[in-house]
């Protein structure tokens, strides 16, 4: 079989990340009034069971690098495919809210797998480095993609969501099948030039740029987690919305994620600080655009635009700056500014799930949103020239 271009790894890699991040992690939250009303299922408990795919993402990348040293860059891209259709059975499946817990924490793991591996596999197929930037954030953007999905998921079986999940599980197998028949060969290895990335040697000045982007990340984590979960719960529980509307929000979650694929050219051209503050500045605005009047279906169409633009930027930017501050360790180099944004939603959710029990939504959102503005100016003086000196000397 012909070696991938770099169009075909975009298009495969978007493929993997839509399944692996938009349907088995991120749209959880759109079906979760009807699996409350279901199965029983409190604000606070929702919040826990939806922090359980962040925090299993958390060991899964963690691995990732091992993993794919054993299995190589295939058989690790078809067991995260293969895993989600794994943890979307179980959800479509669960009799109650402990296998539903079970369900996505499977989920997470594929999610945690897939990022890693996407980033290896464009290392060795794309020669180019800036071209690089361009398809690692394309294949990041394919979370809009699986989100988009959901929309029509929705709107055809409405309260149904088994169906659906059941439908999301027959994709990831399409998933992997894809990934075991176009992803490098198992045996096509760095060339000598290219050392194993447990072996690179990093420097004091990489790990001081990683350990920035993480500790931004956490606080980004924090903040989109209340929009993640509790979204369509704000939008049908405080604005009276009808279940099947949130569909058309999901839907404009992913269009305006598509934004995120120009997150390396947004770096090239404004730079890394003021890239990162635009886009926590947009996610906080969305948060809250959706609960000043949070009946209007308008307003909750513009804020999930915004949402969905301002996180994918932001996702697509902690990975393509980490690829290019440890250039030679591709797996790596991702892992911890995307495991620093999932401690940030393993905080977030169970904090937004109390909150929204005891304050309400619009409360719980007003105060994710000013949170979200402290970590854009907090960004905008780290991840600039002098702070990064600053911060350097300490």
């Amino acid at each position: 079989m012909r070696p991938l271009s770099p169009l075909g790894m975009a298009a495969l890699g978007s493929g993997v990340i839509a399944i692996t991040y938009g349907l088995a992690r991120f749209v959880f939250g759109l079906f979760l009034p009807a699996m409350r009303d279901e199965l029983t299922i409190s604000p606070s408990m929702a919040g826990v069971i939806g922090a359980l795919p962040f925090l299993s993402f958390v060991f899964a990348i963690l691995a990732a690098t091992w993993v794919i040293r054993r299995l190589g860059v295939r058989r690790t891209g078809v067991a995260a495919a293969g895993l989600a259709g794994v943890g979307l059975t179980t959800i479509a499946q669960a009799p109650s809210s402990l296998l539903l817990a079970a369900g996505v924490l499977i989920c997470g793991i594929s999610t945690g797998l897939s990022s890693p591996v996407m980033a290896e596999a464009v290392h060795r197929v794309v020669p180019s480095w800036v071209l690089r930037g361009r398809v690692n954030a394309t294949i990041n953007a394919g979370t809009s993609l699986g989100i988009a999905i959901a929309m029509p998921a929705v709107l055809i079986w409405a309260e149904a969501w088994r169906s659906a999940y059941l439908g999301f599980a027959a994709l990831a197998a399409l998933g992997a099948l894809a990934a075991l028949g176009y992803l490098p060969r198992d045996g096509q290895r760095p060339s000598p030039s290219q050392p194993r990335p447990i072996a690179l040697p990093v420097s004091r000045s990489q790990w001081l740029g990683i350990a920035r982007l993480s500790g931004l990340a956490v606080g980004m984590g924090g903040v989109s987690a209340a929009y993640w979960v509790f979204a369509p719960d704000a939008v049908i529980n405080a604005g009276g919305l009808a279940p099947s509307q949130t569909a058309w929000m999901w839907l404009a979650v992913g269009v305006g994620g598509l934004a995120g694929a120009g997150a390396g050219d947004l770096i090239a051209r404004f730079g890394p600080a003021a890239s990162h503050a635009a886009g926590l500045t947009v996610m906080s605005a969305s948060l809250a655009l959706l609960v000043v009047v949070p009946g209007n279906f308008a307003l909750a169409l513009a804020s999930a635009a915004l949402f969905g633009a301002g996180y994918m930027t932001l996702s697509g930017f902690y990975l393509v700056r980490s690829t290019q501050i440890m250039t030679e360790a591709p797996s790596f180099a991702p892992v911890l500014p995307l495991l620093a944004t999932s401690v940030g939603q393993v905080a977030g959710s169970p904090l937004a799930g109390w909150l929204v029990g005891a304050e309400g939504h619009v409360t719980t959102f007003m105060l994710f949103a000013t949170l979200g503005l402290a970590v854009a100016g907090l960004g905008a003086w780290l991840l600039n020239e002098r702070g990064a000196a600053d911060w350097h000397a300490l």
